[in-house]
């Protein structure tokens, strides 16, 4: 990395605008989130349009992992609850490499990603409001945006919601619904 690469890491003092900053986009993601998939008839939500590798559960179930990923498992370590609100069976269908499927049997049903997507974003934020700035500058490797701390990962989850929306909204379009914005 060359001089004019590095990186100028935030200093403690600097870290409770940017978090409430990361906050406000963490909330704005998620309403545009919701808002798509409000509009998304459910019986949509396992169709692959022709030529898009991908569908709307997936998206949800993906979102779901990932966030948690990054908002609790990244910033706390993992908790014996845990297990409960992302199981096994659910990291294996959504995480990081795996294939979307249109095989309902593969995946919840759209009230229970719903309800999981729901309840990991309640917690995040929970996360975020008691999370100390000295939490925040620890070291982490990727993925994170900006900053490679703690503080990166949760700036890197309103930037990952936000291409998964992109990717719900063209799923919609490929499916024929009137876009939402």
């Amino acid at each position: 990395m060359s001089t004019e690469d590095k990186i100028t890491l935030p200093t403690a003092e600097q870290i409770p605008s940017m978090l409430q900053a990361a906050i406000g986009q963490i909330k704005f993601a998620r309403q545009y989130t919701l808002q798509l998939l409000e509009a998304t008839p459910q019986e949509h939500w396992f169709t692959m349009p022709a030529g898009l590798p991908t569908n709307i559960a997936w998206q949800v179930g993906h979102l779901t992992v990932s966030q948690y990923g990054l908002l609790l498992f990244r910033l706390r370590g993992r908790e014996p609850e845990d297990l409960e609100l992302i199981p096994g069976r659910f990291r294996k269908a959504y995480g990081r490499g795996t294939s979307p499927s249109d095989d309902r049997a593969k995946q919840g049903e759209p009230e229970e990603l719903l309800q999981r997507l729901e309840t990991v974003y309640q917690r995040g934020l929970q996360q975020l409001e008691s999370v100390a700035a000295e939490t925040l500058l620890e070291p982490v490797e990727m993925p994170y945006a900006a900053y490679p701390i703690k503080l990166g990962c949760v700036l890197f989850c309103p930037l990952h919601e936000h291409i998964h929306a992109g990717q719900i909204g063209l799923v919609r379009r490929a499916l024929a619904l009137e876009p939402v914005r």
